[in-house]
């Protein structure tokens, strides 16, 4: 049987990249963001590369090919709860139990390393806090009574999070806060709940020429969501080293 997987935040970056990572895989995936426009444009390039791997054409009911899934995709602004309960509702009702959730929706107001803390206006704080924070414990708070019985739900970080590097403004609080909301729903939940640090990825928001691509971590986040113990991510945080000591 195919996994499941809903992503948030996946019309770019880190997000697309694991959604058509997940795809290869055979999954199917269901893609959201604040673009309904580009929400479209992801499902489309997603179908369009599994049709090309030999996977389920759209409207087909049952696989052609093991090898490749299929996605679908909602527009959902992960601030509203409503645009989440819904989102989750139909991902069940489409495909059956949740098997992965990846709660990678994120803003950053102004540029990396160009946002001091002390020059961080309230309307661009509460907007990174509602949109990384309470975003990722809305997202998992909502797709909870969706979940398979050995769902993962893996939040992504980076060393900003526990790290004090100028210039990272309210996305440093953000992440730091989502990481705990991770690890609350750890506490409290049978499903495995986790955080992912990929390092430092080039992608919308970090703006980095140097850096590794999203593609290039995207393995990674297939693995934390599939292969690592369990034991191991619940509540905890695994990175490159990890995937590769375990993958090598």
């Amino acid at each position: 049987m195919e996994p499941t997987v809903a992503i948030t935040g996946a019309t770019s970056g880190i997000g697309r990249a694991v959604a058509e990572a997940f795809v290869d895989e055979g999954a199917f995936v269901a893609v959201s963001g604040r673009d309904g426009d580009a929400v479209d444009q992801t499902v489309a390039a997603l179908n369009e590369s599994g049709d090309e791997d030999g996977g389920r054409d759209e409207g087909e009911g049952e696989s052609g090919s093991e090898d490749a899934g299929t996605a679908w995709g909602a527009r959902v602004d992960v601030r509203d709860e409503f645009d989440l309960e819904r989102f989750f509702e139909k991902v069940a009702r489409e495909a059956g139990p949740i098997d992965v959730v990846f709660a990678n929706a994120a803003v950053f107001h102004g540029g990396p390393g160009e946002s001091p803390t002390d020059e961080t206006s309230y309307a661009d704080y509460d907007d990174t806090m509602r949109t990384n924070a309470r975003g990722v414990f809305a997202t998992i708070a909502e797709a909870v009574p969706h979940l398979a019985d050995d769902a993962r739900v893996v939040v992504p970080s980076g060393g900003v999070a526990h790290e004090s590097r100028s210039g990272m403004g309210a996305y440093a609080v953000s992440k730091a806060a989502a990481e705990a909301v991770a690890r609350g729903f750890a506490a409290d939940l049978s499903a495995t709940v986790g955080v992912v640090d990929p390092g430092l990825v080039a992608t919308d928001l970090t703006g980095k020429e140097r850096a590794r691509d999203p593609e290039s971590v995207a393995p990674l986040f297939v693995w934390a969501a599939t292969e690592a113990p369990a034991e191991d991510l619940n509540g905890e945080r695994l990175g490159l080293r990890e995937w590769k000591a375990a993958t090598r």
